[in-house]
């Protein structure tokens, strides 16, 4: 069984050494003696590097999502709402890697869209098929007409995470917010949402 204890003391070391240092210039050795334990017992929980990062941006990001999903699941509130519910847990979520990111002076543009693109990997990754079954349903009670629920699902959560994050593709905050209005605008005439419903992604 897993000793949760020793497995967050790593994940706890890495975020520590990322508030100073560089991500390509931490190594296993240094992560181990920051969390009290010898290199050898990372490789029982992690088989590298790059599977703690993708660990700790799991953890970082675990509560809001599982919020979101089990929201998503209340099939009794109407599709409209509980996507908006998935989208607003998606835009939380970036506000957070946002507020994270620019408390990291150590880190530089590649290594920030580096990170940014672990990131958004996770988050479409965990909220995809909770968007994806939430427009099916909507479709299939008439509320909602578009063809293609996982690509609608997708296109939405690639803008949202890519331009809400400002890393990839830095924007200004004009152009974040034309982007934004134009997906509620596209959102709301391709699958008949009332006008205005998205609004809220405006208030970034």
């Amino acid at each position: 069984m897993q000793d949760i204890s020793k497995y967050d003391q790593i994940l706890d070391a890495l975020q520590s050494l990322l508030d100073s240092q560089n991500l390509q210039t931490i190594t296993v050795s240094e992560i181990a003696q920051k969390a009290g334990i010898g290199k050898g017992s990372i490789y029982y929980y992690f088989s590298s590097k790059e599977a703690i990062l993708e660990a700790l941006i799991e953890r970082n990001y675990k509560k809001p999502l599982e919020t979101a999903k089990n929201l998503a699941k209340q099939t009794d509130i109407p599709p409209f709402t509980r996507m908006a519910m998935i989208l607003q847990a998606c835009r939380n979520a970036s506000v957070e890697y946002m507020r994270q990111d620019t408390s990291s002076s150590s880190f530089g543009a590649q290594e920030k869209a580096y990170l940014h693109q672990k990131y958004v990997t996770y988050l479409i990754s965990e909220l995809k098929p909770e968007l994806t079954a939430i427009i099916e349903q909507g479709i299939a009670s008439g509320e909602i007409h578009f063809g293609y629920p996982a690509a609608l699902a997708e296109i939405v959560l690639i803008v949202l995470t890519v331009k809400l994050g400002n890393s990839l593709l830095p924007s200004t905050q004009e152009n974040i917010e034309e982007t934004m209005r134009a997906l509620i605008s596209l959102l709301e005439k391709g699958t008949g949402n009332p006008a205005g419903s998205l609004n809220f992604l405006l208030a970034l």
